[in-house]
């Protein structure tokens, strides 16, 4: 029996034995990102390209949870693990079947690139929505989450989760191949690294991938400063490059000449695979002394190694999960509880829950009525069954539904024939003969999404300004004017501006497959609202500081202090939940909470801290929250945990430690601001901490 073979060796000294059994040739191929089959050793061909952001994508069918800024805004850490469970799951079904098929194309193997735990800092970034918002511990606490869902608890990893993109990455897209995004050592490790830092020591994220962008001169994908970071925090699974981001090192960054060179320069700092194509160079760097035969060797035992976690040398394989799982209906119940809690309530005049015994008609009109492309988001798989916005309204509703598109998502016309503005009329008429009107509208990732892979032909994928296109602008005006009552269904994956004051209004993210399942259910008041924003919205892009500017001055919630729209952290419920005290000891919080109203809800009890040290953030800074039920009239009292991180700041030098022994300590249903409070109509319950 081969060594590497031998289940009782560990893992490092299989991977070296199986890498040791190649020839140097052999090894350098397996440090693309397509690797070839080594028939002689019995290696399969093995792609590492797959993504499950929000469920397996671009494999065919899967079950599709909300996009990762709908999981990040149910503030449910619990969840978000079901979640990647059962993309883990569903990737090893498919894998299994693939295999056994012999296909080993892309998109079929077990390295998820997933979570993606950027910052969201500027919500003009087209990829926002792949994040978990703009909170560094929010992020954490989720990226932590759906790597356990991902990676499991086994003997072998169910799948390898990817943490990327690996650092300082946030737009703008048109410029991310070319771009030196220069950050202090305080916004390093205050706001970009600390993610990262908890993914890699907490979670032990299996892989980390680089980013497209300079940070502070040097290529993410070959930064000694980054790769210094992963060796101190213990990182010891493969990095990757982002997708051809090797190639820009010397056709748009200018920091080498040729292919050669930046094959060189990726591989000598710690790049262990390609995703790309200037790997294919590596032998000749070799042979002209750029690197050396070990550098070779110690990129394939860090591959090798993640593929014997895997278990992909295994003779049984740890799971047996049968195709039949994939999809399956308790699956999808799981995508449905996902949207149910990720849909944020920003405005309601008490029209919702709507009352079925006084509205016999409801007219639902807009561009995102109908579209898959609203529930999608991007990096999705494909839903064997989607539930839009009309027919979760059209299977909940005993009543007349009355439906008209209204306008294209961003052109002046639906027809190309017609003149500009051909379904207004019909809009209109359709609410003047109707009780209430849902006004479904907003982006989908053809308007914000990635450059290169998105249709978007306004700014690479990312949004030019926080507004809707005009197209729907006109749409909402002319319904409004109908003097109907108006809730808006906005499904955008950031920060949007509606310009308007309906008697409701729901963000609704990119919510999955049961999204107009789950819309029906809180519009007809069968469950209430409980998302929160994971973002800050802003008034205008104008106030906004440049896009290029990756200093986090009046950015986030954190350090914001104008042009707020609606607060991170805010979100109505159909009730009114108050937090009347709250006690600190030993690392936990006590919050006695109640329920002041008529319904049943969840809501989430979120914890601030603010610390009087000079180093810390201007404003009070998430570091607890826990999501509840409570009954109508309700009281009780939540226990919840707070990191000893939360009691230490950054100074400029990036020196993370207490600064202070002082802090103030707020409870509530939202951040304890005063735009909060009065939309909320609650205070924060807050206690002083002294050490």
């Amino acid at each position: 029996m081969e060594k590497y073979l031998d289940e009782t060796l560990s893992v490092q000294e299989r991977a070296e034995a199986l890498t040791d059994a190649m020839t140097v040739e052999e090894q350098a191929s397996q440090l693309r990102y397509d690797a070839p089959e080594i028939k002689r050793l019995g290696i399969p061909a093995y792609n590492w390209w797959n993504e499950g952001l929000h469920g397996l994508a671009r494999s065919g069918t899967a079950t599709m949870f909300p996009q990762a800024i709908g999981l990040a805004a149910m503030f449910d850490t619990k969840l978000v693990e079901k979640a990647g469970e059962i993309t883990s799951e569903e990737t090893r079904a498919k894998y299994a079947q693939y295999a056994k098929h012999g296909d080993r194309d892309i998109y079929k193997g077990l390295t998820l690139w997933a979570p993606n735990i950027n910052i969201f800092r500027d919500p003009r970034w087209g990829r926002g929505h792949e994040t978990y918002g703009e909170d560094p511990y929010l992020t954490a606490e989720n990226g932590k989450a759906y790597v356990r869902g991902l990676q499991g608890e086994g003997k072998t990893l169910r799948t390898a989760a990817c943490a990327k993109h690996f650092a300082v990455h946030s737009g703008p897209e048109a410029l991310r191949h070319e771009f030196n995004a220069e950050v202090s050592e305080k916004d390093l490790e205050e706001t970009y690294l600390p993610a990262f830092e908890a993914l890699v020591k907490e979670a032990h994220v299996e892989g980390v991938m680089g980013a497209y962008n300079r940070v502070n001169g040097e290529a993410s994908c070959a930064s000694k400063m980054l790769m210094e970071k992963l060796r101190s925090w213990g990182f010891d699974g493969y990095f990757v490059s982002d997708c051809w981001a090797i190639q820009d090192f010397h056709q748009h960054h200018g920091l080498t000449k040729t292919p050669v060179d930046s094959a060189a320069l990726a591989l000598k700092t710690g790049c262990d695979v390609n995703c790309g194509c200037t790997y294919v160079n590596l032998l000749a760097a070799l042979d002209e002394g750029l690197i050396t035969k070990e550098d070779i060797r110690k990129a394939c035992v860090h591959l090798m190694r993640t593929r014997i976690r895997l278990g992909m040398f295994d003779k049984e394989s740890e799971y047996d999960i049968p195709y039949s799982f994939v999809s399956c209906k308790e699956n999808k119940k799981i995508s449905l509880e996902c949207a149910e809690r990720s849909m944020v309530l920003l405005k309601n005049n008490g029209i919702l829950p709507l009352d079925e015994s006084r509205i016999k008609t409801i007219a639902v009109i807009g561009p995102n009525s109908t579209g898959t492309a609203a529930l999608e988001g991007n990096y999705n798989g494909t839903a064997d069954r989607y539930v839009t916005f009309l027919e979760g309204i059209q299977n909940r509703f005993s009543g007349r539904v009355l439906y008209a598109e209204g306008c294209h998502l961003y052109k002046d016309r639906v027809s190309g024939l017609a003149k500009a503005g051909d379904r207004y009329a019909e809009a209109v008429i359709a609410a003047e003969n109707a009780d209430a009107v849902v006004l479904c509208v907003g982006l989908d990732a053809t308007i914000e999404g990635e450059e290169g892979d998105t249709g978007n032909e306004f700014s690479s994928g990312d949004k030019k300004d926080l507004r809707l296109p005009e197209s729907q602008r006109i749409l909402i005006k002319k319904v409004m004017e109908t003097g109907k009552p108006v809730i808006i269904v906005c499904a955008a994956g950031s920060s949007v501006n509606t310009e308007c004051e309906p008697d409701a209004l729901l963000h609704v993210w990119y919510p999955g497959s049961e999204g107009g399942t789950a819309l029906a259910e809180i519009l007809f008041g069968d469950i209430s609202p409980s998302g929160k924003l994971p973002v800050t919205f802003y008034e205008t892009a104008d106030k906004l500081p440049d896009f290029t500017d990756y200093s986090m001055k009046n950015r986030t919630y954190r350090y914001a202090h104008d042009n707020i729209l609606f607060p991170f952290g805010y979100g109505l419920t159909y009730s009114r939940v108050i937090c009347e005290a709250v006690e600190y000891k030993d690392g936990k919080a006590s919050v006695k909470v109640f329920n002041d109203g008529t319904y049943d809800v969840e809501d989430v009890i979120q914890l601030y801290i603010k610390d009087s040290s000079p180093y810390a953030a201007p404003n009070p800074v998430l570091c607890g929250f826990e999501r509840i039920k409570l009954r109508a009239g309700e009281s009780r009292s939540v226990t919840v945990s707070i990191p000893e991180r939360a009691f230490t700041s950054v100074d400029e030098n990036g020196t993370r430690k207490r600064f202070s022994d002082s802090f103030t300590l707020y409870a509530g249903t939202h951040q304890p601001d005063k735009l909060s409070a009065v939309l909320s109509s609650t205070e924060c319950a807050v206690t002083e901490i002294k050490f």
